[in-house]
């Protein structure tokens, strides 16, 4: 058996990955066909699915402590791998301290509280 050349190794991975980038693609629009059914069937908001209204996506929850979300609706799990909230309102909205401070927070901090005064003890 010969060996190949470097150029046919890198034309027959550019081959194989077109054909892998169509297979990928067939299955993908497989998983976007149940998905929006499964949306359509239950009835399914963005929120319900960890987006907020802007169309951004928040952090999938996943197994671990129970938190309330803000309004007092349905409550929902959080990692238990996460930081411990290290802020905290009245209305049970925290903030572990990283990434920008939230819309509660800096609306809070804009109307004159100090940000000790939302330390979690």
């Amino acid at each position: 058996m010969a060996k190949k050349t470097y150029a046919v190794l890198q034309a027959e991975i550019e081959k194989l990955q077109a054909q892998a980038e169509a297979v990928r693609q067939s299955e993908l629009d497989g998983v976007i066909a149940r998905i929006r059914e499964a949306i359509e069937f239950y009835g399914l908001k963005p929120q319900d699915l960890g987006f907020s209204a802007r169309g951004t996506a928040k952090a999938a929850p996943t197994e671990g402590k129970v938190r309330r979300r803000r309004g007092g609706g349905a409550k929902r799990k959080v990692a238990a791998a996460q930081k411990a909230p290290r802020f905290r309102d009245a209305q049970g909205n925290v903030w572990v301290g990283r990434g920008p401070r939230p819309k509660w927070l800096r609306e809070a901090l804009a109307s004159g509280k100090t940000l000790e005064e939302f330390a979690v003890r």
